[in-house]
């Protein structure tokens, strides 16, 4: 709409400007002794210029197909009073912007204060039939989606995740080969698995906040052409006695259907996400995922070759039964003493110990070649403190290396702070105040039996380990290959 308003008023300049030019003209000629022009033809240039005045108005107040076209039985934020007063505006050459009451580019009136899940959203109705089409088509093949919709653009890949915590969502389209470019995504702290390590149920407020969040997810979906999705849920589905009814209730709810991945699975797609982070001279990794219920490692040994996929590297894993949602609530996350995180370390070490697969890496793992590679909030959290970001950012902290001695330091401070200071964080804040203490204490413990100089930070997971995957099954950078040789 701002292009247009630009539109018409570098059109009415240009006609002010030509009447300036006409009105100098016939004063010049008078003033050389010439005679005046028809007063007829004169009459028509002022009728014709009156016209596009007129014109310009009216193209101005009707909507534009595209941008902000009004749509039957909704209002589109503007008063008969505001559209007046802004034709006004326009014809006294002044600019009229978003701001005084035009629709915005999407189109979308305004919406009220408050909460966006309040009520029901309409959308999502729509993907509420298709439920039972999408249960037969998952029963088949689990990255089949029935609303798929054909025509709209570069077709898209989906991955949603379900964690103990948080309910995120990627949407990406294929790029270069393994590489891929995001275009929708979505984030939230729901924490399904609160309450659940001593009830060993989910919570009727826990559901709820993680059914109105993939509402969300689904309205995304069902608005892309997606050709291939995966939508998994981890340990507190798992876990939970009621974990079957929960999902039975989503699919009612939402019309999507979750895969419950068994912890393999999990480590898996943890390290086909990270498989860029892992350079070149590297021979050894151990690669961990600190989540909110459970906590996957798993040991990498390419000292001897290495192919596309990181996961077929896999000498070791293991999943503890332990995040940190479930470990804040055994020990408390407010207020956390440097005791009460000693004693954290230690119960997660004691985990630890019974791992038989954890000297697999041998000599590999006290090496230079060798280093840690962490994906999830606690690291992040930690990258970011250690950077000193007013605010998270992305960008700088997924691929950072921080030595020993910054985690050292990052951890001890964490430690020394209080709850408030905590919240304060920009990089922690109140959703994570009370977890980002026992993230540490996981991360302890993981750092006494595989020590190293250098620890790398990965913003990235279990989502984009499904995309790389749903990409190179389906041969997306192949035919984009062969798309590109077929151009040249």
């Amino acid at each position: 709409m701002l292009h247009c308003v630009q539109r018409e008023e570098y059109r009415a300049c240009s006609i002010r400007k030509e009447a300036r030019r006409r009105k100098d003209g016939l004063l010049k000629n008078l003033e050389d002794g010439g005679t005046p022009p028809d007063a007829g033809a004169s009459q028509g240039v002022r009728a014709k210029k009156r016209r596009r005045h007129r014109n310009a108005a009216q193209k101005q107040a009707a909507p534009v197909n595209g941008t902000g076209a009004a749509v039957p039985g909704k209002q589109d934020g503007t008063s008969q009073d505001q559209r007046t007063k802004k034709r006004r505006k326009r014809r006294r050459g002044r600019k009229v912007y978003a701001r005084d009451g035009a629709p915005t580019l999407s189109g979308a009136a305004p919406q009220p204060s408050g909460s966006a899940l309040a009520g029901p959203l309409p959308p999502v109705a729509a993907v509420v039939p298709l439920a039972a089409a999408s249960a037969r088509a998952a029963a088949q093949d689990p990255t089949a989606l029935p609303w798929r919709r054909p025509g709209g653009g570069a077709p898209a890949y989906a991955a949603l995740d379900l964690g103990t915590n948080n309910c995120r969502l990627l949407v990406a389209v294929p790029t270069r080969p393994g590489q891929f470019r995001v275009v929708d995504a979505f984030s939230r702290i729901v924490r399904l698995g609160e309450g659940l390590s001593g009830s060993g149920r989910l919570g009727e407020l826990a559901m709820h906040r993680a059914v109105e969040a993939l509402k969300n997810c689904a309205e995304k979906l069902a608005s892309r052409d997606i050709r291939k999705a995966r939508l998994i849920a981890t340990e507190a589905c798992r876990s939970a006695a009621n974990g079957a009814e929960f999902l039975a209730r989503v699919t009612e709810s939402t019309g999507l259907v979750l895969e419950v991945i068994d912890r393999e699975t999990e480590a898996r797609l943890a390290v086909s996400g990270c498989g860029s982070l892992v350079e070149k001279d590297t021979e050894g990794v151990v690669l961990f995922d600190i989540g909110g219920g459970s906590s996957e490692i798993a040991l990498i040994d390419i000292s001897v070759r290495r192919t596309g996929r990181l996961a077929d590297h896999i000498v070791s894993w293991t999943s503890l039964p332990v995040g940190v949602v479930s470990l804040s609530e055994r020990f408390g996350g407010r207020h956390v003493t440097p005791e009460i995180f000693a004693a954290m370390v230690e119960d997660v070490a004691a985990m630890l110990d019974v791992f038989e697969g954890r000297e697999k890496l041998g000599e590999i793992a006290r090496s230079d070649r060798f280093h840690l590679l962490g994906t999830s909030g606690t690291v992040t959290t930690l990258a970011g403190i250690f950077l000193e970001l007013p605010r998270y950012d992305r960008r700088r902290v997924d691929g950072l290396w921080m030595e020993a001695g910054d985690v050292d330091r990052m951890v001890s401070n964490l430690v020394g702070w209080e709850f408030d200071q905590r919240v304060a964080n920009p990089c922690i804040g109140p959703d994570r105040a009370d977890l980002v203490l026992a993230g540490c204490a996981i991360l302890e413990a993981i750092r006494r039996v595989w020590p190293s100089q250098r620890l790398r930070v990965a913003d990235r997971g279990l989502r984009e380990g499904i995309l790389a995957e749903l990409m190179a099954e389906d041969g997306a950078w192949r035919r984009g290959r062969e798309h590109r040789q077929q151009r040249a």
